[in-house]
Protein backbone atom coordinates (compact mmCIF):
# COMPACT_ATOMS: atom_id res chain seq x y z
CA UNK A 1 0.00 0.00 0.00
CA UNK A 2 1.54 3.47 -0.53
CA UNK A 3 -0.30 6.29 1.73
CA UNK A 4 0.39 9.90 0.45
CA UNK A 5 -0.14 12.31 3.25
CA UNK A 6 -1.09 15.49 1.74
CA UNK A 7 -2.25 19.31 2.17
CA UNK A 8 -0.76 22.86 1.89
CA UNK A 9 2.69 23.44 3.41
CA UNK A 10 2.39 23.61 7.48
CA UNK A 11 -0.16 20.58 7.52
CA UNK A 12 2.48 18.95 8.87
CA UNK A 13 2.65 16.48 6.16
CA UNK A 14 6.31 15.22 7.03
CA UNK A 15 5.62 15.12 10.64
CA UNK A 16 2.52 13.44 10.65
CA UNK A 17 3.96 10.93 7.33
CA UNK A 18 7.29 10.18 9.15
CA UNK A 19 5.32 9.50 12.72
CA UNK A 20 2.74 7.32 10.71
CA UNK A 21 5.29 5.29 8.83
CA UNK A 22 7.35 4.18 12.46
CA UNK A 23 4.19 3.28 13.49
CA UNK A 24 3.59 0.88 10.61
CA UNK A 25 6.89 -0.24 10.45
CA UNK A 26 7.42 0.74 6.83
CA UNK A 27 9.73 3.17 4.77
CA UNK A 28 8.47 7.09 4.63
CA UNK A 29 9.90 9.00 1.63
CA UNK A 30 9.30 13.02 1.35
CA UNK A 31 8.45 14.24 -1.81
CA UNK A 32 10.19 17.48 -0.69
CA UNK A 33 13.94 15.82 -1.30
CA UNK A 34 12.79 14.93 -4.72
CA UNK A 35 12.49 18.37 -5.65
CA UNK A 36 15.09 19.46 -8.04
CA UNK A 37 17.40 22.23 -7.14
CA UNK A 38 15.88 24.69 -9.88
CA UNK A 39 12.23 23.71 -8.21
CA UNK A 40 14.07 24.38 -4.44
CA UNK A 41 15.79 28.06 -5.85
CA UNK A 42 12.79 29.18 -7.13
CA UNK A 43 10.72 28.54 -4.14
CA UNK A 44 13.34 29.69 -1.91
CA UNK A 45 13.14 32.73 -3.67
CA UNK A 46 9.02 32.79 -3.16
CA UNK A 47 8.21 32.11 -6.35
CA UNK A 48 5.57 29.54 -6.60
CA UNK A 49 5.98 26.49 -8.75
CA UNK A 50 4.11 26.52 -11.67
CA UNK A 51 2.63 23.10 -13.51
CA UNK A 52 5.51 22.97 -15.91
CA UNK A 53 8.06 22.95 -12.99
CA UNK A 54 6.09 20.46 -11.26
CA UNK A 55 5.48 17.91 -13.87
CA UNK A 56 8.85 16.21 -13.73
CA UNK A 57 8.73 16.66 -9.96
CA UNK A 58 5.48 14.54 -9.93
CA UNK A 59 6.76 12.11 -12.88
CA UNK A 60 10.05 11.10 -9.84
CA UNK A 61 7.22 10.68 -7.61
CA UNK A 62 5.30 8.24 -9.78
CA UNK A 63 8.64 6.49 -10.60
CA UNK A 64 8.80 5.58 -6.44
CA UNK A 65 5.21 4.45 -6.49
CA UNK A 66 6.53 2.38 -9.60
CA UNK A 67 8.96 0.91 -7.80
CA UNK A 68 7.05 0.57 -4.59
CA UNK A 69 4.49 -1.29 -6.47
CA UNK A 70 6.64 -3.83 -8.33
CA UNK A 71 7.66 -4.54 -5.30
CA UNK A 72 4.48 -5.47 -3.73
CA UNK A 73 5.81 -2.61 -1.12
CA UNK A 74 4.70 -0.19 1.32
CA UNK A 75 5.64 3.34 1.88
CA UNK A 76 4.20 6.66 3.36
CA UNK A 77 4.94 9.32 0.94
CA UNK A 78 4.38 13.02 2.31
CA UNK A 79 3.63 15.58 -0.66
CA UNK A 80 1.77 18.32 -1.36
CA UNK A 81 -0.73 17.17 -3.77
CA UNK A 82 -2.63 20.23 -3.80
CA UNK A 83 -4.55 19.24 -7.47
CA UNK A 84 -6.25 16.45 -8.57
CA UNK A 85 -4.07 15.99 -11.71
CA UNK A 86 -0.95 16.08 -9.31
CA UNK A 87 -2.90 13.16 -7.59
CA UNK A 88 -3.56 11.58 -10.60
CA UNK A 89 -0.14 11.09 -11.47
CA UNK A 90 1.49 10.28 -8.51
CA UNK A 91 -1.57 7.70 -8.32
CA UNK A 92 -0.82 6.43 -12.26
CA UNK A 93 2.56 4.99 -10.80
CA UNK A 94 0.56 1.81 -8.79
CA UNK A 95 -0.22 -1.62 -10.43
CA UNK A 96 -4.03 -0.84 -8.98
CA UNK A 97 -5.44 1.86 -8.84
CA UNK A 98 -6.72 0.78 -5.07
CA UNK A 99 -3.07 0.39 -3.55
CA UNK A 100 -2.85 3.98 -3.52
CA UNK A 101 -4.15 5.80 -0.63
CA UNK A 102 -4.61 9.67 -0.01
CA UNK A 103 -4.57 11.20 3.42
CA UNK A 104 -5.19 15.22 3.53
CA UNK A 105 -3.96 16.82 6.74
CA UNK A 106 -6.30 19.64 6.34
CA UNK A 107 -6.70 23.41 8.73
CA UNK A 108 -7.89 26.68 7.86
CA UNK A 109 -5.58 29.19 6.71
CA UNK A 110 -5.13 31.10 10.79
CA UNK A 111 -4.28 27.70 12.19
CA UNK A 112 -1.63 26.70 9.09
CA UNK A 113 0.04 30.46 9.41
CA UNK A 114 0.02 30.22 12.91
CA UNK A 115 1.77 26.98 12.51
CA UNK A 116 4.42 28.39 9.81
CA UNK A 117 5.42 31.74 11.67
CA UNK A 118 7.80 30.57 14.11
CA UNK A 119 9.02 27.59 11.28
CA UNK A 120 12.21 28.07 9.01
CA UNK A 121 11.83 25.16 6.13
CA UNK A 122 14.59 24.74 3.80
CA UNK A 123 13.10 26.40 0.76
CA UNK A 124 9.35 27.12 1.38
CA UNK A 125 8.55 30.79 2.82
CA UNK A 126 5.53 31.29 4.81
CA UNK A 127 4.62 33.86 1.95
CA UNK A 128 3.67 30.97 -0.30
CA UNK A 129 1.08 30.07 2.26
CA UNK A 130 -1.67 31.76 -0.18
CA UNK A 131 -0.84 30.29 -3.37
CA UNK A 132 -0.99 26.71 -1.94
CA UNK A 133 -4.47 27.55 -0.67
CA UNK A 134 -5.27 28.91 -4.14
CA UNK A 135 -3.89 26.03 -5.77
CA UNK A 136 -5.51 23.02 -3.61
CA UNK A 137 -8.24 20.81 -4.87
CA UNK A 138 -9.81 19.39 -1.98
CA UNK A 139 -10.15 15.76 -2.59
CA UNK A 140 -13.26 14.04 -2.80
CA UNK A 141 -11.90 10.77 -1.64
CA UNK A 142 -9.30 11.40 0.56
CA UNK A 143 -9.20 10.28 4.35
CA UNK A 144 -9.43 13.92 5.73
CA UNK A 145 -7.48 14.48 9.19
CA UNK A 146 -7.82 17.52 11.02
CA UNK A 147 -4.54 19.17 11.67
CA UNK A 148 -5.88 20.47 15.74
CA UNK A 149 -5.50 16.77 16.23
CA UNK A 150 -2.67 15.54 18.41
CA UNK A 151 -0.07 13.73 16.40
CA UNK A 152 -0.66 10.29 18.71
CA UNK A 153 -4.62 11.08 17.65
CA UNK A 154 -3.74 11.69 13.73
CA UNK A 155 -1.58 8.39 13.45
CA UNK A 156 -4.55 7.09 15.09
CA UNK A 157 -7.28 7.91 13.06
CA UNK A 158 -5.05 7.11 9.41
CA UNK A 159 -4.20 3.80 11.28
CA UNK A 160 -7.76 2.81 11.88
CA UNK A 161 -8.87 4.02 8.37
CA UNK A 162 -6.41 1.73 6.64
CA UNK A 163 -7.85 -0.80 8.51
CA UNK A 164 -4.75 -1.44 10.47
CA UNK A 165 -5.95 -1.27 14.01
CA UNK A 166 -4.28 -0.50 16.80
CA UNK A 167 -0.54 -0.91 16.93
CA UNK A 168 -1.02 -4.08 19.19
CA UNK A 169 -3.08 -5.49 16.87
CA UNK A 170 -1.07 -4.93 13.37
Amino acid sequence: MIVVVMGVSGSGKSVVGRALADDLGWPFLDADDLHSPANVAKMASGTPLTDADRWPWLDTLAAKVREVSAAGGDVVLACSALRAAYRDRIAAGARHPNEVRFVHLKGDRATIAARLAPRQHRYMPATLLDSQFATLEEPADALVVDVRLTLPEQVAQIRAALGRGHKDCA
